[in-house]
């Protein structure tokens, strides 16, 4: 497994674990306003899942799709997760094993529109969704869940290697 797999593997792997923890949430605990990041647990998912799609879409030069209104059950946030995690790992796998890292593509997003490296996106995905994971951590103990997850890349290793044994 090269480095990318490793980043990429692990921002997605840890985001899951917190999505799977929010399960046991309520609901008046998932939109509770923390007072960090974007305020509550399910706001802070959309966005972090949002990101993942969004920037899947432009760096394929897809259409960028509409962000979601209202708000979204867990359950569904998984279903968007999974398949926007997929997508944009496929595609960061995609573009390292041509050697298109440093090339660029169009945000047209940005106003005016702007270019950015693919290989510095891929790595901004990862890190804004550890950021928010963070946040998650802190959320989540405001809330009174225990046993969480430290979301370190040691920590995923082992629990991988556990499974695989």
């Amino acid at each position: 497994m090269n480095l990318l797999d490793r980043l990429l593997e692990h921002d997605s792997w840890t985001t899951r674990q917190f999505l799977d923890l929010a399960k046991q949430l309520t609901r008046d605990q998932l939109d509770s306003n923390c007072g960090i990041g974007h305020g509550t647990v399910r706001k802070t998912f959309e966005h972090v899942i949002w990101n993942v799609e969004c920037w899947a879409d432009l760096m394929k030069g897809d259409v960028v799709r509409r962000r979601p209104v209202g708000p979204q059950s867990i359950d569904g946030l998984i279903v968007r997760f999974d398949a926007a995690s997929s997508k944009f790992v496929e595609f960061a796998r995609e573009v390292s094993g041509q050697d298109r890292l440093g090339e660029q593509f169009v945000d047209t997003l940005d106003d005016p529109p702007t270019r950015k490296s693919f290989g510095t996106t891929i790595v901004h995905v990862a890190t804004h969704g550890m950021h928010h994971r963070a946040q998650l951590l802190i959320m989540f103990r405001q809330l009174g869940i225990t046993n969480l997850p430290e979301g370190d890349a040691l920590s995923w290793e082992s629990a991988i290697d556990q499974e695989q044994s």
